[in-house]
C-alpha cells in the first residue's frame, strides 16, 4: 500500500460523493485516468465506496455512485424524497416511483435493448402510465400476485384515474399534485433536479449518470414491477 494511490482514491471518493463528475473529458480526468490504469487505486476506491454503502458505476468514460439500500447518509428517508419531491402521502410518493420506471422504459426494455428514444416528453409518460396500470389491473389474476400487490396496484391506479390529464384550462402545465401532467411534472423537476435529466423546450433528455443507475437496474435488480410489467407470468411467481 502506498499513502499517494490511496489518497488519490479518497479524491476520486470525495469528487464522487459531492457531485463532481469523474470522467475522461472535465477537470477530474486524471482521477479517471488513475482508477482505469492503477490496480491500487481502483482497489482502494472500491473497498472506500463498499463501505460508505455506495454503488459504482461506469458509463461512457465516467463513474458515477448511488446510495446503496437503506444507506441514510446517503440517500434519502421516504419522508426526505416526499419532500424533495413534492408530495405528501406514501401512496403518491409510489406514485412517482412507478412513474419514474415508466420514464426508464421509455428509453430501456431491458440491459440489451435500448430504444434509442433521444427525449420524453409529459405526454409520453401520461400514456405510457395510462397503458402500463390498464394492463395490469386487468390481468392481475394472470400475473400471480398476491393480495396485497393487488390492493397496491389498485390503489395506484383509483389515485391516478381519479385525476384529470391538466388542472383547468391551463396547458402550459405546471407542478402539482392535482393532475396527472402535475404529477410528471413533480417527477421531472426531481429528476432535473439530481442532475439525471435536461430538459429543453418541454422535452426531457437522459443525462449519463441517469443512463448508468439505467443500466446498472436492469442488469442487476430489475425486481417484482419489472417481472410484473414484463406479464411473464413463469418469472412472476418467483
Amino acid at each position: 500500500m502506498t499513502s499517494r494511490n490511496l489518497e488519490k482514491a479518497l479524491d476520486i471518493v470525495s469528487a464522487l460523493i459531492t457531485g463532481r463528475a469523474v470522467d475522461n473529458r472535465g477537470e477530474n480526468a486524471g482521477l479517471y485516468e488513475e482508477y482505469q490504469n492503477n490496480s491500487e487505486v481502483y482497489e482502494y476506491a472500491q473497498i472506500i465506496l463498499k463501505k460508505m454503502n455506495l454503488n459504482l458505476f461506469e458509463y461512457n468514460y465516467g463513474l458515477y455512485v448511488s446510495p446503496g439500500e437503506n444507506n441514510k447518509t446517503f440517500g434519502y428517508t421516504n419522508e426526505e424524497l416526499k419532500r424533495a419531491i413534492g408530495v405528501k402521502l406514501n401512496r403518491e410518493l409510489y406514485l412517482c416511483y412507478f412513474i419514474i420506471y415508466n420514464i426508464i422504459t421509455r428509453f430501456y426494455n431491458d440491459s440489451g435493448n435500448y430504444t434509442y428514444v433521444e427525449y420524453v416528453k409529459q405526454e409520453d409518460v401520461i400514456g405510457s402510465v395510462d397503458s402500463t396500470l390498464s394492463g395490469i389491473i386487468s390481468n392481475l389474476s394472470v400475473l400471480a400476485v398476491d393480495e396485497v400487490e393487488a390492493g397496491s396496484f389498485k390503489e395506484l391506479a383509483l389515485v391516478w384515474e381519479d385525476m384529470p390529464v391538466v388542472s383547468g384550462e391551463d396547458v402550459s402545465v405546471r407542478a402539482s399534485r392535482g393532475s396527472k401532467a402535475g404529477f410528471v411534472k413533480l417527477v421531472f423537476n426531481f429528476l432535473t433536479t439530481e442532475g439525471l435529466m435536461l430538459e429543453s423546450d418541454g422535452r426531457y433528455y437522459p443525462k449519463d449518470k441517469f443512463k448508468a443507475l439505467i443500466e446498472n437496474y436492469f442488469d442487476n435488480y430489475k425486481g417484482r414491477l419489472y417481472e410484473i410489467l414484463r406479464g411473464d407470468k413463469d418469472d412472476a411467481t418467483h
